[in-house]
């Protein structure tokens, strides 16, 4: 989901003799680590979790010439005394992005793909809004960000749960219209990552959750990790938290929110591990594509390809007092988010999904790694993740905690001053016609049916392809009107009917709160009324 945005918001095991070796072998040294390192890392991480409210908390170290670090802090899910622990599963989300990169790079290595290739060459069926995008977008494309495409473009078919199979996200892309030139600008998606998923598929000939697996997930011993959450085979696992209001998402008590993304959208964000899992993977990414065992998966080649910036993200004057680490430039490489820390070289993603943020953040000429995994949404995986990285280093003292609660104060103000302690005001005005004139059937091009309905005498809205958003409407407006989804189901909508000749026939949408996850892209939708 949105959450990852920053670069940053998506399977089973056949024996490889390489993968359980290198468990076998870094199981104990991670406990001893863990017990003689607890007090610093402690130090750090624990005040985080009683500030913050953060039910659970697991992070992963690796470090030249030392073993790893793996802790987990606080509990699993709210109410429940069972501990986070070093093997506790929580969903990586955007940070999968990586683990495709490396497929699609070990693909171009066996002379599969090749990363400057028209998609269509191996995709005939691949199609963008625009002929000349089609023609024009690469492999390489695919995980860049830079399509031309909208932030977050067509993840209402992802986000929350659907029926849309990746097939249906395929055929949807080519209604989706770009925003801006092609390769002009960076604007995050998720559906350029599915597109590459249903790639390694179509060149490896298996699905993408068995190729993850057995080409990149068994030889690095990461044991417990899976492709999706469904594919889970243990109750060792994280239960997801948010703020659900009111007003808005973001404010008021921590509360339990549940799992809400499609097993379609795997590819963008599906993985699922624990801190042992994910120490393989931060080292083979510091060794250039070579195992703790000794499998060399990916050359040094690809490698260096993956970590090369293909989009500039943003640009800043740099360091300042309130952040020491903000970088002069960032970019976007493949699967990866470059940038600077502290004057070091970062290799960095993070990962959103609904009641869960992660990290993981590479200093490759350091040759340091971090994975932060929490269980809410608050955002105090990237603060740890700073703290952390600055104990690394060795680094001039500063109070990230005091920097995550001054973002609060802010992020929950903003919320206020547009709705109060209350609820979003409506504007004034309502419908101009009777309500059975709205009744109908509004179809969008990419995203399906949204079905108009009166009941007891109110309007609601049944998006045909979303089970939870179901809702009674409310007006809001002139010939406009408010969902109100279940609790914890998402972030509401805002439905304004267009009329013309006296009868509705169009909808325009948006997101109810303007600080909600940009993958509620209701604002991409063109809903035209169909007859019948």
């Amino acid at each position: 989901m949105g959450v990852d945005m920053a670069f940053d918001m998506i399977t089973r095991r056949s024996a490889l003799a390489g993968g359980a070796a290198t468990i076998a072998a870094g199981a104990l040294p991670i406990r001893a680590a863990a017990q003689t390192l607890a007090s610093p890392i402690d130090a750090i991480v624990q005040p985080f979790l009683e500030a913050a409210d953060a039910p659970g908390v697991s992070i992963a170290i690796v470090r030249p010439d030392a073993p790893p670090v793996t802790r987990g802090y606080g509990v699993r899910r709210l109410g429940d005394p069972a501990r986070v622990d070093a093997d506790t599963l929580f969903a990586i989300a955007s940070n999968s992005k990586s683990f495709l990169a490396a497929s699609l790079g070990m693909l171009v290595e066996e002379g599969k793909l090749a990363w400057d290739a028209p998609v269509v060459k191996y995709m005939p069926d691949f199609r963008m809004s625009e002929d000349s995008a089609t023609q024009m977008t690469t492999v390489r494309d695919l995980l860049c960000h830079r399509s031309g495409l909208p932030l977050g473009a067509g993840d209402l078919m992802q986000f929350p749960l659907s029926d849309h199979t990746r097939a249906d996200i395929l055929h949807g892309l080519r209604y989706l219209p770009l925003a801006r030139g092609f390769r002009s600008g960076y604007a995050y998606d998720n559906i350029l990552y599915v597109v590459a998923g249903m790639l390694v598929e179509r060149v490896s000939n298996m699905p993408w959750e068995s190729f993850l697996t057995r080409r990149l997930l068994q030889p690095l011993g990461m044991r417990t990790a899976v492709a999706r959450r469904d594919m889970v085979r243990t109750d060792n696992i994280v239960a997801r938290h948010a703020r659900l209001g009111p007003p808005a998402r973001g404010l008021g008590p921590i509360e339990v929110v549940e799992a809400d993304e499609s097993q379609a959208g795997s590819p963008a964000g599906g993985i699922n591990a624990s801190a042992n899992d994910i120490v393989a993977w931060l080292s083979t990414q510091l060794r250039h594509g070579l195992t703790p065992g000794g499998q060399r998966l990916w050359s040094e080649a690809t490698a260096k390809e993956m970590w090369t910036p293909q989009i500039i993200t943003s640009s800043t004057a740099g360091p300042s007092a309130d952040a020491p680490t903000r970088g002069v430039m960032s970019g976007y490489a493949l699967g990866w988010g470059i940038g600077d820390y502290r004057g070091h070289r970062l290799v960095s993603h993070s990962g959103g999904l609904s009641g869960q943020i992660t990290q993981t953040a590479l200093l490759p000429e350091q040759g340091i790694g971090v994975a932060v995994f929490t269980n809410t949404e608050d955002g105090v995986s990237a603060q740890i993740r700073n703290a952390l990285l600055d104990h690394l280093l060795a680094a001039p003292p500063y109070d990230w905690l005091a920097a995550w609660k001054r973002a609060q104060a802010s992020n929950d103000a903003e919320i206020r001053k547009m709705a109060g302690t209350g609820d979003f005001p409506a504007p004034a005005g309502g419908p101009s016609l009777p309500l059975k004139s709205y009744v109908g059937r509004y179809r969008d091009p990419w995203y399906g049916d949204i079905a108009i309905l009166e009941r007891d005498g109110r309007l609601a809205i049944d998006f045909t392809r979303t089970p939870v958003f179901k809702s009674a409407l409310e007006p809001f407006g002139p010939d406009t009107f408010r969902t109100r989804f279940v609790k914890g189901a998402g972030e509401d909508a805002v439905v304004s009917f267009v009329i013309e000749k006296g009868a509705p026939v169009r909808l325009k949408m948006r997101a109810l709160s303007p600080n909600a996850d940009f993958s509620y892209d209701f604002h991409d939708l063109t809903p035209v009324r169909v007859k019948g």
